[in-house]
C-alpha cells in the first residue's frame, strides 16, 4: 500500500499522545483518517467494535488505547488486563478475514531488564509488573489469532505534543524548583511521538508484519532525559541523579529496556534519528 491511498481508524486518536501524532501524520500523508475516542466506542463490546468497522471500513486499524497507569495497575489488575488484553482480542476478531491490517502498540515493559544490550523482538520476555504482564498477554492473544496483516509495535518512554508527558512535566516542575531528583538507574529508549508515527507509517507502507521495536535511537536514563530537557529549555534547575530505591514506586520497572530497531531499518531503509535531536525539536517547537 502506498502513501496517500489508505484509510485508517486510529483508536485513541482524539486525545491520546500517540494517537494524535498518528492522525496528524496520516492526514499529512494523504490518508483518510477517522480518529476514535473512548466516547465513540465501547471498548468492551464486540458489537460496538464491529459497528465501528462497518461504519468506517478502514484499510488499517491503529490501536493506541491502553491502560498505562503502571503503579495503579498493581491495584487494578482486572482493569489493566481488560483493556490491554481483552480489547486487542476484540479488535483482532473483528478484523480477521476482512482484509484490514491491525497495528497494535506494546511496550518495553514486557522485558525483565536483565540484559545489557538492546532487546531484540524475539528475545525472551519476562515482565516484572501487572502493566507489563497485561501488555504481553495482549500481544500473545493477538498472535494466537493468526491475523494476516498483524503488526505489533513495541515502543517506550513517549514524549511529544498534545498531552502531558514525562518531559513536559519535568519542565513544568523545573520552572518551580531549584533542584529535581530523578532516577538514574533505569535506562531505556526515549521516543518522540511524531517520529514514532512517521516510522509506523513507513512500516505499514513496507508491509511490516509480526513484532517490531520502534523507538528513537540511542538510550538514556530518566535523569539524563530530564537533564537534557532542562538544558534545552535554558532553565537553571539542577537535575540530581538518584537510585530507584530513593523514589519507591509500587510497580517494579526494568532496569534496562533499550529496544533494538534493526529489523525496522532492514525492512524500510530508515534508521530512527537520535532521541536527543527529537527532544530538542520538541522543546524548541512545542514548548
Amino acid at each position: 500500500m502506498s502513501a496517500g491511498q489508505g484509510s485508517a481508524v486510529v483508536l485513541g486518536g482524539k486525545t491520546g499522545l500517540l494517537g494524535q501524532a498518528l492522525c496528524r501524520c496520516l492526514t499529512g500523508a494523504g490518508w483518510h483518517v477517522a480518529p476514535v475516542g473512548r466516547e465513540d466506542l465501547d471498548i468492551h463490546s464486540q458489537d460496538s467494535v464491529i459497528a465501528l468497522f462497518d461504519k468506517h471500513a478502514p484499510d488499517v486499524l491503529f490501536n493506541t488505547i491502553a491502560y498505562t497507569q503502571v503503579d495503579k495497575a498493581e491495584d487494578e489488575p482486572e482493569t489493566a488486563f481488560r483493556v490491554n488484553e481483552k480489547l486487542p482480542v476484540l479488535l483482532g476478531r473483528a478484523v480477521k478475514g476482512k482484509g484490514v491490517r491491525l497495528v497494535h502498540y506494546s511496550t518495553d515493559f514486557v522485558f525483565d531488564g536483565h540484559k545489557h544490550t538492546p532487546y531484540l523482538p524475539d528475545d525472551p520476555v519476562g515482565p516484572l509488573c501487572v502493566y507489563g504482564k497485561s501488555k504481553l498477554a495482549g500481544e500473545r492473544a493477538l498472535l494466537e489469532l493468526e491475523l494476516d496483516g498483524l503488526c505489533i509495535i513495541r515502543t517506550a518512554w513517549l514524549f511529544g505534543p498534545g498531552r502531558t508527558n514525562f518531559v513536559s512535566r519535568i519542565l513544568e516542575l523545573a520552572t518551580e524548583r531549584q533542584t529535581l531528583n530523578v532516577v538514574h538507574d533505569q535506562v531505556g529508549s526515549p521516543t518522540y511521538t511524531p517520529d514514532l508515527a512517521a516510522y509506523s507509517l513507513e512500516l505499514v507502507n513496507a508491509g511490516g508484519r509480526g513484532v517490531f521495536h520502534l523507538v528513537n535511537s540511542g538510550s538514556a536514563s530518566w535523569c539524563e532525559l530530564a537533564g537534557e530537557a532542562v538544558q534545552a529549555m535554558g532553565l537553571t534547575c539542577m537535575v540530581t541523579p538518584i537510585v530507584s530505591a530513593e523514589y519507591p514506586q509500587k510497580a517494579q520497572r526494568p532496569a534496562y529496556s533499550v529496544l533494538d530497531t534493526e529489523d525496522f531499518t532492514n525492512l524500510t531503509g530508515t534508521r530512527p534519528r537520535p532521541w536527543l535531536h527529537a527532544l530538542r525539536e520538541y522543546v524548541f517547537q512545542h514548548l
